[in-house]
């Protein structure tokens, strides 16, 4: 919610005495509790899973303030074998999709080749050092000239499409001198085992890098299936979203549910998908959540396929928009007076969605790894719920207070 990193969280508990309380100590100490990097750890050993579950626990025992009750039977009545009645449709469910952008640099395919050289040059000063003595004539790479014939076309403003192409066959060129030069080293006695872990991972990404970059120059495409775009963040995927500005977006595709001002998160990928498909397993799980299915569901066009309409109607669902076909030629005003209303049940979670990206940072994931990504952005809702279950208890705190002492007299609080 504050926007902080790791380092400044660290330091923000060192300064901090009710956040040392909150972590269980009991004096205040001026020292970091641990290093900044164990919360990428911490973020990691979390999980998804475990944080949806606390965020549903929370809301599910705010049954009172939320209207979430649960339709589960009493151990009196299964000791009795009492057989209860299916209970009527109940409740609105909110569903849309949206994204989580990420921190990287917008990429071009020349200069995540370049990148993908500089890294080769690396690592082959990595496994020539040990071995030396054995191989005295180090591995020629070229880097300045790899470098030079790279920022000859990258401070173009506008290069042709003949010169980008030039350019990155250099640039390919160049890698694959570089990768046969580390198949030589590990030939006369090198080992992968003296690279870190970051660089032996490094290698592995600039081996695929290579792989598919040379095949889009080869066919003369622009697209390959699991194209990678960074080399620090390989599972990220660019997604054609056709939103003005940005028809591509390098992100995180997410499918949410709202229900009561609460928000949920249903499905996360890196890989793009339809999220018509997460319907029925939306609404599935809100009867498992509250005991029943909801009266009504307000989605956009995308998820008015004939299939789950047929799923709504036979559960005695209404879905929000117009029937399949050609629209009739007179509309009653009933009828565009519930399109109306629709439209605006449906703008509660987009307003969750630009509180997300506005207030909690959503519109910008700051983590690296692909665990710790969606751990964030799982938290991010959970924060959201926070606010809202605190926003509840500080109104119904006013209303009791206004109630009891006659004191407050703005009523427009207690809304």
């Amino acid at each position: 919610k504050l926007g902080t990193s790791d380092r400044e969280t660290v330091e923000q508990i060192k300064e901090n005495p009710y956040l040392q309380y909150f972590l269980g100590r009991s004096a205040y100490s001026n020292e970091a509790p641990f290093e900044a990097s164990m919360l990428v750890h911490f973020r990691a050993r979390i999980g998804v899973n475990l944080i949806n579950q606390v965020n549903k626990k929370m809301v599910s025992n705010q049954g009172e303030l939320t209207g979430f009750h649960r339709g589960e039977k009493s151990p009196e009545k299964e000791e009795k074998g009492e057989e209860k009645s299916e209970p009527k449709n109940q409740g609105k469910l909110i569903v849309d999709a949206t994204c989580a952008p990420a921190d990287i640099r917008y990429p071009n395919d020349l200069g995540i080749l370049n990148q993908a050289r500089e890294q080769t040059e690396k690592i082959i000063d990595s496994l020539y050092e040990p071995i030396k003595d054995k191989f005295p004539k180090k591995p020629k790479t070229y880097r300045e000239q790899a470098r030079k014939a790279y920022l000859e076309v990258a401070k173009r403003r506008r290069p042709s499409q003949k010169q980008r192409r030039k350019a990155i066959k250099k640039q390919l060129q160049y890698i694959k001198r570089n990768l046969a030069h580390i198949e030589q080293l590990m030939a006369v006695g090198a080992s992968l085992s003296w690279l870190s872990k970051r660089q032996y991972k490094m290698l592995l990404v600039v081996a695929e890098v290579y792989r598919q970059q040379l095949w889009m120059w080869s066919n003369k495409k622009q697209s390959i299936e699991n194209r990678i775009v960074s080399l620090t963040q390989p599972h990220v995927r660019p997604i054609v979203r056709g939103k003005a500005g940005k028809p591509v977006e390098l992100l995180a595709k997410l499918s949410a549910s709202c229900g009561n001002g609460y928000v949920f998160l249903d499905h996360l990928s890196w890989d793009n998908f339809n999220e018509s498909g997460d319907l029925k397993e939306q609404i599935e799980e809100f009867k498992r959540y509250t005991g029943f299915y909801p009266e009504s569901v307000h989605v956009d066009k995308i998820y008015r396929t004939r299939e789950n309409r047929a799923y709504c109607r036979e559960r005695g669902i209404r879905m929000s928009g117009p029937p399949l076909g050609r629209p009739p030629a007179n509309i009653s005003k009933e009828k565009k007076k519930q399109a109306l209303e629709d439209e605006r049940i449906r703008n509660a979670i987009e307003g969750k969605f630009g509180q997300a990206k506005r207030r909690f940072n959503l519109n910008r994931v700051m983590a690296k790894l692909p665990s710790t990504s969606q751990t964030a952005i799982s938290v991010t809702f959970l924060v959201i719920n926070l606010s809202t279950l605190l926003r509840q208890v500080l109104c119904l705190f006013l209303c009791f207070f206004r109630e009891r002492t006659n004191f407050l007299l703005f009523s427009p609080l207690c809304y």
